[in-house]
């Protein structure tokens, strides 16, 4: 953006402003590059420049410096936040699950013997009705041969009569 002007700007323009002296300048004697003659009152001049341009480019520098360290800063305590939650729910989530899952151990522990139950119920109901049958038919044959021998002897009863026996 035109007119901007950013951390080291000012002070890049006036090294480069030094840098076009040095090149303009010429040897005093001869073609010897290594020496040159510059106009030493500009050249301080420009340097009294750079090192007031310091301070205010350092102090933008820090101050970026110091936005951007802030903003690491909140952004990794939001991140360490986050991740507290994370493990905070996925704690939760995993406490319900074990309690979900010993509702669902107990719970098939529970029907595991109420099956049971029912069975041996079951079986011992079929071993008593078997067993009252078992009594019933062995009274009713008990019953059954008392009314046959009492049916017999009253026939013989009736016939003892009939022949002259009473």
């Amino acid at each position: 953006m035109p007119g901007d002007n950013f951390p080291g700007e000012r002070i890049e323009s006036l090294v480069d402003e030094l840098e076009g002296i040095i090149e303009e300048a010429k040897p005093p004697f001869g073609k010897n590059a290594q020496f040159k003659v510059i106009e030493t009152d500009v050249f301080f001049n420009i340097l009294d420049e750079i090192r007031m341009s310091y301070p205010e480019e350092w102090q933008k520098s820090r101050r970026i410096l110091k936005e951007r360290d802030e903003l690491i800063a909140s952004a990794t305590a939001q991140a360490d936040s986050i991740i507290a939650d994370a493990q905070q729910q996925a704690l939760t989530i995993a406490g319900e699950q074990e309690i979900v899952r010993l509702a669902q151990q107990q719970a098939d522990d529970i029907r595991d013997r109420a099956q049971q139950y029912e069975r041996e119920t079951r079986y011992a109901a079929e071993d008593y009705a078997e067993q009252v049958f078992t009594h019933l038919e062995e009274n009713l044959k008990s019953l059954t041969n008392t009314v046959a021998r009492c049916r017999q002897q009253l026939n013989e009863n009736s016939n003892n009569a009939q022949n002259g026996g009473w």
